[in-house]
C-alpha cells in the first residue's frame, strides 16, 4: 500500500473537491489497494464500457486497479463539476485522450485532466483552461532500462543519463520518462510525437522543464513542467500549458 501520507498532500472527500480556480493545477493521489468489499460499490459508478474493459483483464489486481483509478477519476471530477459521477460521459480525442463530452457547450472555462496509474498508485490532474497531462512509473529494480533509453529518448538526453554517477541513473531514467510522457498526454498527440524530437531535463536536483523540439523552437516556452513528489518507490510529473500556474496535492 502506498503511504501518501509522507507526500504532503491534503485529505479531502471526493464527494466536495476543493475549489478549482483559473490558476491552479490540482493533482490528486489515489491509493488503488482498495479492499474487495469495496469494488462492487465502486462499479456502479463506471460506464457499461468501462465495466467490460475491467472485466477483460486476466489478473484481478489489474482488474481492481483499473475500477479504483477510473471510478476515482469520475468521483474527483463530479465534484468539480457537482454531478453524479455515473452521470459523466467521456470521448476520445483524435489520437485517444480522454476528453469530457458536457452539454450544454460551449463551457466558458473547459475543465481538463489526465489520469495515470502504476503498481499501487494513480494521479489525477485537473485544470481550467489549459491542456494537461501527468505520468506516474513505479520504478522497477529489474527493468533493463538502458535499451529503453537508447532507443526512445533524444540524443543529448542519453549522453545527460550516462554522464550521471551509476547509482543515480535508473531514477533519473524514470524521472526523464515521466516528464517526457507528461508532455506528450498534455499535447494529446500519442505515439505521433517521437520521443526522440524533444528533450526534458532529468539531473536530480535540476528543475523539471521542457528544454527544445526539434521541429519547433517556440514549443518548449509554451509548456511548463514540474515534478511530483509521490514516494520513493516512483517517478511522477505534470505538464501543464502556459505558465503561472499554481500546483496544489490532494489525497
Amino acid at each position: 500500500m502506498v503511504d501518501f501520507s509522507q507526500i504532503g498532500c491534503a485529505e479531502q472527500k471526493l464527494s466536495h473537491s476543493a475549489p478549482l480556480e483559473q490558476k491552479d493545477v490540482h493533482v490528486w493521489f489515489v491509493d488503488l489497494c482498495a479492499p474487495i468489499s469495496q469494488i462492487n460499490r465502486l462499479q456502479k459508478v463506471l460506464s457499461s464500457e468501462e465495466r467490460c474493459r475491467a472485466e477483460r483483464f486476466k489478473f484481478e489486481k489489474d482488474r481492481v486497479r483499473y475500477i479504483v483509478a477510473h471510478a476515482a477519476l469520475r468521483r474527483i471530477l463530479a465534484g468539480y463539476l457537482e454531478l453524479d459521477p455515473s452521470q459523466l460521459e467521456f470521448r476520445e480525442g483524435q489520437y485517444g485522450k480522454p476528453e469530457l463530452v458536457l452539454t450544454p457547450q460551449p463551457q466558458p472555462q473547459a475543465l481538463n485532466f489526465n489520469l495515470s496509474h502504476s503498481h499501487e498508485a494513480a494521479l489525477v490532474a485537473v485544470t481550467l483552461g489549459r491542456q494537461i497531462g501527468v505520468d506516474i512509473e513505479y520504478i522497477k529494480r529489474g527493468f533493463e532500462w538502458e535499451e529503453v533509453a537508447a532507443r526512445f529518448f533524444a540524443p543529448g538526453e542519453v549522453a545527460r543519463l550516462r554522464a550521471l554517477p551509476q547509482e543515480q541513473q535508473r531514477r533519473a531514467f524514470f524521472t526523464c520518462w515521466t516528464r517526457k510522457e507528461a508532455y506528450i498526454k498534455a499535447k494529446g498527440g500519442g505515439l505521433s510525437i517521437p520521443l526522440q524530437e524533444f528533450e526534458v531535463s532529468l539531473s536530480p536536483g535540476e528543475p523539471a522543464s521542457l528544454l527544445s523540439c526539434s521541429n519547433d523552437t517556440e514549443e518548449a516556452a509554451r509548456w511548463s513542467l514540474a515534478e511530483i513528489d509521490a514516494g520513493l518507490d516512483y517517478a511522477a510529473a505534470t505538464a501543464v500549458e502556459g505558465d503561472g500556474w499554481q500546483l496544489k496535492y490532494w489525497c
